[in-house]
């Protein structure tokens, strides 16, 4: 489907189910994550946005000037368009719990967008963020319950930078909870493991 803003895969859930977003890697698709959802959140709404940046053909959400250095001037102006993308489709589904579920970039965009608009989410599922900033003070986040993922050898989100968020949102009063995997990058089966649990009704 399309929208003024993104083009985005969507599955109608049931009554009352909850509301899924999903938000996949750099190079992946809005199909990256679509069909997990519904898996793991049987009956939900799920919507899954394309990434509208192009990094030598691979699909992101933001535009970067290397491995972990983003353009933060370009990460504010789509932070702000996807704020506003998924406070409609929100709005449009009704539903009371809403559910954010990012990878890598995905993770990223999905993270830079609660930290401006926390009442967006319900709940927040961050499959190896990496965000190398610091956020400012948002004593909203106190109502978002977040899962962070990572691997302890991932080359690409430094285990310290991981921690140095999820010191942020405990300081926020954000209900944290992290699962390591011995690892890197890629996604373990004991991830998926722990997000089934986080997602559990």
């Amino acid at each position: 489907m399309t929208d003024p803003a993104y083009h985005y895969a969507e599955t109608e859930g049931a009554p009352g189910r909850p509301l899924v977003f999903t938000f996949h890697g750099t190079g992946g698709s809005e199909a990256q994550f679509h069909r997990i959802a519904s898996d793991l959140v049987p009956g939900a709404h799920v919507i899954s946005p394309r990434g509208d940046v192009s990094e030598m053909g691979a699909l992101r959400y933001f535009r970067r000037r290397g491995e972990g250095r983003y353009d933060m001037e370009d990460l504010a102006r789509r932070r702000a368009v996807m704020g506003e993308f998924l406070a409609a489709q929100k709005a449009r589904v009704g539903a009371s719990r809403v559910i954010g579920l990012g990878y890598s970039n995905g993770a990223n965009i999905a993270a830079a967008v609660a930290f401006e608009m926390p009442e967006l989410f319900t709940d927040l599922a961050l499959l190896h963020p990496l965000i190398p900033w610091e956020p400012a003070p948002e004593p909203r986040l106190a109502a978002l319950r977040v899962l962070i993922t990572a691997g302890r050898r991932d080359p690409i989100c430094p285990p310290d930078l991981t921690e140095a968020l999820t010191g942020y949102l405990a300081a926020q009063g954000s209900p944290v909870e992290t699962h390591w995997h011995p690892g890197g990058h890629e996604i373990a089966q004991s991830e998926v493991t722990a997000l089934s649990a986080f997602l559990a009704d």
